[in-house]
């Protein structure tokens, strides 16, 4: 098996995994503060237990890169609180396919902070990405038996991708640190975090829960990020764009066949405007053809 068959096994397991943990967050019945906190203890020790076997711990790390890694953390288990709240509110379906709106997050802080040019192209994407968030939005009224508050799980959503570009801006500050290393870090974070406010005092007391945050923790965050990181050290970039749209039509899937949400044809029309747009901000899709290889031009984006 050569490296990119390998990759792109990884890879499309990686997206299958992550589009499942809605199901096993919704199937926990914890408090969604207890779901984040076990997954970051659990996801700490399956991740101490990889780095310590990939002799990563040997690895001198500055503050620098350890409070950036810290920062990102915080970001990311912000992140984890609101999507995973999100769900039982928007249903996992319109949850996840708004918290796809991340690419475009990403480009907001580019032209803010980094000064990129926001070209036709990423224009009419974000164009049709709102208009597919419109879309989701007008079904509400048609849509309250998915969710306990809608809206609320829209804008949770929505808020879950902004902190989640936050965290990807800090992690390209730490280029040159194995990932396994900074997700370590990052788990352990959300371990500090939210330690004072779950509720240790009274934990799971069947096993059923046991085993869904166990599976969250070691499968979601540690078996997750070891097969990811694989692929992404395999694969072209494109093709990593590609198998990652993989995440939200799984979760869409498991969201119709374990919990029977059927989605109204405004909020296919919208989910379906917000993955295509996002699929063309990632792959780097054009709106023109390029012009003749004889003037060579460069392609607009």
């Amino acid at each position: 098996m050569n490296d990119t068959v390998r990759g792109t096994v990884e890879m499309s397991a990686a997206m299958a995994i992550l589009g499942t943990i809605g199901w096993f967050v919704i199937m926990s019945g914890q408090p969604i503060m207890d779901v984040v906190f076990w997954r970051c203890a659990f996801g700490a020790l399956t991740l101490l237990f990889i780095c310590a076997s990939l002799g990563l711990l040997r690895n001198r790390l500055s503050l620098r890169v350890i409070g950036l890694a810290a920062l990102g953390g915080a970001a990311i288990v912000v992140n984890w609180l609101l999507l995973f709240s999100a769900f039982s509110r928007a249903s996992i379906s319109i949850a996840t396919a708004v918290y796809n709106t991340q690419p475009f997050m990403l480009v907001g802080f580019g032209a803010l902070l980094f000064a990129e040019r926001l070209t036709l192209t990423k224009l009419t994407w974000l164009a049709i990405a709102f208009a597919g968030m419109l879309l989701i939005v007008a079904a509400a009224p048609d849509a309250a038996d998915v969710g306990t508050n809608y809206f609320a799980g829209i804008l949770m959503a929505l808020a879950a991708a902004f902190f989640w570009a936050v965290a990807a801006i800090v992690t390209k500050k730490l280029k040159g640190t194995p990932p396994h290393l900074i997700a370590l870090i990052q788990v352990c974070v959300g371990v500090a975090m939210l330690a004072p406010f779950a509720n240790l005092a009274h934990l799971p007391g069947d096993p059923w829960s046991w085993a869904m945050l166990a599976t969250l923790g070691i499968v979601h965050t540690g078996l997750m990020y070891i097969l990811m990181y694989g692929a992404i050290q395999k694969l072209p970039t494109h093709l990593q764009g590609s198998l990652s749209f993989i995440y939200p039509v799984v979760a869409i899937l498991v969201d119709v066949t374990a919990f029977g949400h059927r989605l109204h044809l405004s909020q296919v029309a919208g989910a379906a405007a917000i993955l295509i747009a996002a699929a063309g901000m990632n792959l780097g899709w054009t709106l023109r053809k390029p012009r003749p290889a004889a003037a060579s031009p460069e392609p607009i984006r």
